[in-house]
C-alpha cells in the first residue's frame, strides 16, 4: 500500500495503531504577533497594516481589533510556563516590525528589541528551543503610505529590519523564517482585498509576490553573512486536485508553483508568467533578481490545512484570490469541515510532503502550521475537543507516513497555542490548544492540549 493509501486508511477507520517519530523530531506550537500580542500603542510600537485594516469599518467580524488579542507583550512568562508544562519543545512566533522600526526603517526602538530579547531568554530558561518568524504580515503603515509591497523600496527595508534584529538576538535564535504565507500577503492583501492592506488590484498583486520574494532573498543574505545558522521560508501550500489537468495546473501554478520555483528553482514558472500578461509585464523583476531569491535556504516551512479541489465550468467567475481563474470552479467534497468550512483530509499531507520531495529534492521540511477551528465550548472547566484530537491524530500519522516514504520531515509545530485573533474572521474561529476567555485573559489547556503532552513525550502517537 503506498503512503497515500496508508494515510487514507488510517483517516477513514480512525486511530490504528501506535507509531514513534524519528529521534530527534521536532514538537512545537506557533503563534503571530499581532494575534496574540496585543500593546498595541505600548513601549514605541508604531501602527501597522493590520491596526489600519481592522479599524476600517466592515473588514473584520464583529469589528475587532488586536489592540488586546491575548494580551501577551505582559502575559509572557506565564505563557511560557504553561508551554513547559504542556512539554513543547520549539515555539514558532513573529516578530512585530512595527515594534522594532515603527516607521519601517531608521531610528530602532530599543524596547522593541528588548521585549523579544526577554521573551527568547525566557524560553531558553525553560528548555524551548525559539523560531523566530520576521514577517507575519503585520507590515509598518508607514511603509504601505510608501507604496508597501508593491514598491521595491518594501523589499530593502525588510532586509535592514532582519540585520537589526538578528544583531539582538541572534546568539541565541537559530533558525529564522524570513517571511510567513506570502500567497497570503500577496493575493489575500492585495488582490483581493479581504486582508491587509485591503487593495484589490490584480497587478498590485503579482507586484507584491515578487517584492515579497525579493525580500526574502536579501534578508536571508543579510542573516547568512551575519552568521545565522539555519534560513528558511513558511509557504502555505496545498495539493490541487481535480479531473481536469488544465485546471489543476493553473490553480496550482498560482497556490504553490509561483512561491516554490523562485526559491527552490530560482525561476518562476513560465506558465504562470505567461497566463499573468493580462495584468502585468513583470518589468518589476530585475536582472539578478532571482539568484537573490533563489539561494540555498536550509528548511522549508509548510504550512498546510486543507486540500483544494477544482473544475472546468463554463461562465464560472473568476475566485478574486485566484487572478484570471475564469472558467475554473472551487469545488468542495463530502468530507467532514473545520469550523472554517475547509475539507479535513489528512492523507493530503502526506500527498504534499511526497510531492516537495519530488520536485524539490534535498529540501529539509518542517510543519511550521497545521490545526484546526472548531465550535469550542468550556463547559465545567474544560474543553472537549475531541474533533482537534482526531484531525491531528490523523495528520501525524499522514506525516510519519510521509517520513517512511522518504520525506526530509524534521518537525511539527501545531497552529496554534492559543485562541486568538484570527484576521479578518476576528475572535470569532478558535485554533488553539489553549482556551482563551478574551474578557479575563484566562488560560484554559483543552484536551488536545492534554493529549499533544502525551504525543511529545511519547515522540509519536499511541492505538
Amino acid at each position: 500500500m503506498s503512503a497515500e493509501a496508508t494515510a487514507e486508511a488510517a483517516a477513514e477507520t480512525g486511530r490504528t495503531g501506535g507509531l514513534t517519530f524519528p529521534q530527534g523530531f521536532l514538537w512545537g506550537t506557533a503563534t503571530a504577533s499581532y494575534q496574540i500580542e496585543g500593546a498595541a500603542n505600548e513601549d514605541g510600537r508604531g501602527p501597522s497594516i493590520w491596526d489600519t485594516f481592522s479599524r476600517t469599518p466592515g473588514k473584520v467580524v464583529g469589528g475587532h481589533t488586536g489592540d488586546i488579542a491575548c494580551d501577551h507583550y505582559h502575559r509572557y512568562r506565564d505563557d511560557v510556563a504553561m508551554m513547559a508544562d504542556l512539554g513543547v519543545q520549539a515555539y514558532r512566533f513573529s516578530i512585530a516590525w512595527p515594534r522594532i522600526q515603527p516607521d519601517g526603517s531608521g531610528p530602532v526602538n530599543p524596547r522593541g528589541l528588548d521585549f523579544y530579547e526577554r521573551l527568547v531568554d525566557e524560553l531558553h530558561g525553560r528548555g524551548i528551543t525559539p523560531i523566530v518568524t520576521l514577517y507575519h504580515w503585520d507590515l509598518p503603515q508607514s511603509l504601505e503610505d510608501r507604496g508597501g509591497w508593491t514598491d521595491r523600496e518594501t523589499s530593502e527595508r525588510f532586509a535592514e529590519y532582519a540585520a537589526v534584529v538578528h544583531g539582538r538576538l541572534g546568539d541565541r535564535v537559530g533558525t529564522w523564517t524570513t517571511l510567513n504565507e506570502p500567497w497570503c500577503s500577496a493575493f489575500l492583501g492585495y488582490g483581493a482585498g479581504v486582508h491587509a492592506p485591503g487593495r484589490t488590484d490584480p497587478a498590485d498583486a503579482y507586484a507584491a509576490v515578487h517584492h515579497l520574494l525579493l525580500g526574502h532573498g536579501l534578508a536571508a543574505a543579510r542573516l547568512r553573512a551575519a552568521g545565522a545558522r539555519q534560513i528558511g521560508i513558511t509557504l502555505n501550500l496545498a495539493p490541487i486536485g481535480g479531473g481536469d489537468p488544465e485546471a489543476v495546473a493553473h490553480v496550482d501554478g498560482l497556490q504553490n508553483r509561483i512561491f516554490l520555483d523562485p526559491v527552490l528553482r530560482g525561476e518562476y514558472p513560465a506558465d504562470v508568467v505567461e497566463r499573468a500578461r493580462r495584468f502585468t509585464d513583470w518589468s518589476f523583476v530585475r536582472d539578478g533578481d532571482l539568484d537573490v531569491i533563489g539561494a540555498p535556504i536550509d528548511l522549508l516551512g509548510v504550512n498546510y490545512y486543507s486540500p483544494t479541489t477544482v473544475e472546468l465550468r463554463a461562465g464560472q467567475e473568476a475566485n478574486p484570490v485566484h487572478p484570471g481563474s475564469e472558467g475554473i470552479a472551487f469545488v468542495q467534497g463530502d468530507e467532514e469541515k473545520t469550523a472554517m468550512g475547509w475539507s479535513v483530509k489528512p492523507s493530503a499531507l502526506t500527498e504534499l510532503l511526497l510531492r516537495l520531495t519530488r520536485d524539490y529534492p534535498g529540501t529539509p521540511l518542517i510543519i511550521t502550521e497545521n490545526g484546526a477551528a472548531f465550535d469550542d465550548v468550556l463547559d465545567g472547566g474544560r474543553v472537549a475537543d475531541e474533533r482537534r484530537i482526531a484531525f491531528l491524530d490523523g495528520h501525524f500519522r499522514a506525516a510519519h507516513a510521509a517520513i517512511e516514504a522518504g520525506a526530509d520531515l524534521r518537525g511539527y509545530l501545531v497552529w496554534s497555542l492559543m485562541d486568538n485573533f484570527e484576521w479578518a474572521e476576528g475572535y470569532a474561529k478558535r485554533f488553539g490548544l489553549v482556551h482563551v476567555d478574551y474578557a479575563s485573559q484566562r488560560r484554559v489547556p483543552k484536551d488536545s492540549a492534554l493529549w499533544y503532552r502525551e504525543v511529545i513525550r511519547r515522540n509519536g502517537v499511541q492505538a
